[in-house]
């Protein structure tokens, strides 16, 4: 995995939008054979950003739900330094219980590890692999493969601080055309599944192009994204 190792963070730090940071995500999966790798973080005036595997449908489940709240990786690992195996955290709560059975029924395994990270100006991120497997096969990936991760999650968390050291402090979203015609599909009442078509690209990347439009317009969920995009004139239908 040496050379692999290398040729992701070589990639990371040539990585200049949210979408590069997706595609990382996504061949990582593939070559860990995971189900999800996700890269979520809090900047120092508290927004969200995210670039992951999860589905479309499960972020939005997760943030109308308010499960920010109550969600124990969180909890458990705020305060924690070292990667924490979700087994060690507390799951006895009812909330706690219900939420896991919700995450489970949106694709998310049995399995996951967080790596906690944080920032020099309080920023707070999580870099996450989930996987459906046996205790016993979890124990070795972890054996063979922590320490890799690790580097890895150090390395998103140094690209998602240039990120911020870039940007505006009070930027006009900027959608490219790609996100544009996403959420303008949408905003015409079409399925994720007919936009996809509309454009010739797969479900899969219509999704890349939501989130990412929703992170810089700084919305709660898709429905919200394409209500501002409106409001602003962003796009018109």
């Amino acid at each position: 995995m040496r050379g692999g190792l290398e040729l992701f963070l070589d990639r990371l730090q040539r990585a200049t939008t949210l979408e590069d940071l997706y595609c990382v995500t996504e061949d990582l999966r593939d070559r860990y054979g995971v189900l999800h790798i996700v890269y979520h973080w809090v900047n120092s005036v508290g927004e969200r950003y995210g670039a992951g595997t999860y589905s479309t449908e499960w972020v939005d489940r997760y943030l109308e739900c308010d499960y920010l709240m109550i969600d124990p990786v969180i909890f458990g690992c705020y305060s924690r330094f070292h990667p924490v195996d979700w087994k060690e955290l507390d799951w006895s709560s009812k909330q706690a219980r219900v939420f896991l059975r919700d995450a489970m029924s949106y694709g998310l395994g049995n399995q996951g590890v967080s790596i906690p990270l944080h920032g020099p100006k309080g920023q707070f991120a999580l870099f996450t692999v989930n996987d459906s497997c046996s205790d016993a096969a979890w124990e070795m990936f972890k054996q063979i493969n922590l320490r890799d991760l690790i580097l890895i999650a150090h390395d998103f968390n140094k690209k998602a601080l240039e990120f911020e050291q870039w940007s505006d402090p009070a930027p006009r979203a900027a959608l490219s055309p790609r996100e544009l015609s996403a959420m303008t599909l949408l905003a015409k009442g079409m399925s994720r599944a007919q936009a996809a078509q509309e454009l010739s690209i797969s479900e899969h990347t219509l999704r890349v192009y939501v989130e990412t439009a929703r992170h810089k317009l700084g919305a709660l969920n898709t429905t919200h994204a394409v209500a501002r995009a409106l409001s602003t004139g962003l796009i018109v239908v």
